[in-house]
């Protein structure tokens, strides 16, 4: 059960089981907060960073921890919501893409563009890996620019193969494989994001900005 406790600032610090807080954010931020936790002195007691849309949950190694690091967090979200931004220099992956995908010709009907523009605003913008979650490598890539956005497909597929690029909304997904999809498939990437056997076994990483190079288009 959460349990509240006084923040100074327009956040939310929610005591999240016995070894964890919940940032809650008004609006976005979370990838800003994750990152400056990472960047911290104490970020060597810290188990876990998830962060959501709006959310981060921060977990304790040890529960003896838990206190001193509700603390942390506090001092934490009055500097980094002063300062927005993350920490860490943000990495570069850039991803070769098929931009030919399944949905293309009717996402650019959908939209009134021809599937020529669609690959051109598409790897055009600026993405941005939010967080991941629904599935283990599933990143929601931030940035597909409103002129693409669309709600999910009506009818989800049930499963989807790696490799498949794919929008909704303001986001992107590679997908990493052996998960159904409601996203509209606009292209594939022969690389392999996700991959298990890989230490660590995700390439992106959070705060990751992310460079879809065209290769091929219909």
């Amino acid at each position: 059960m959460l349990q509240r406790i006084p923040a100074p600032t327009t956040a939310r610090l929610l005591r999240a089981g016995d070894r964890g807080w919940l940032v809650e954010l008004p609006s976005g931020g979370a990838t800003s907060i994750a990152a400056a936790v990472h960047d911290q002195p104490w970020a060597a007691q810290v188990a876990e960073v998830v962060p959501a849309a709006k959310t981060v949950l921060v977990t304790a190694i040890d529960c003896a921890w838990t206190d001193a690091l509700g603390s942390a967090l506090v001092s934490l979200l009055e500097e980094a919501l002063d300062r927005p931004g993350p920490g860490r220099r943000p990495r570069t992956i850039e991803i070769p893409v098929h931009y030919g995908g399944p949905d293309l010709t009717e996402v650019a009907d959908a939209l009134g563009l021809g599937v020529a523009d669609v690959t051109r605003e598409h790897a055009a913008a600026e993405h941005v890996v939010g967080f991941f979650g629904f599935a283990p490598g599933f990143a929601y890539i931030d940035g597909c620019p409103d002129v693409l956005a669309l709600p999910r497909r009506t009818s989800p597929r049930t499963r989807i193969e790696a490799g498949y690029v794919a929008i909704a909304g303001n986001q992107t997904v590679v997908y990493p494989g052996g998960t159904p999809g409601g996203w509209h498939l606009i292209g594939h990437t022969e690389q392999r994001l996700w991959n298990p056997d890989n230490n660590p076994p995700n390439r992106l990483e959070v705060g990751d900005r992310v460079a879809f190079r065209v290769v091929t288009t219909c």
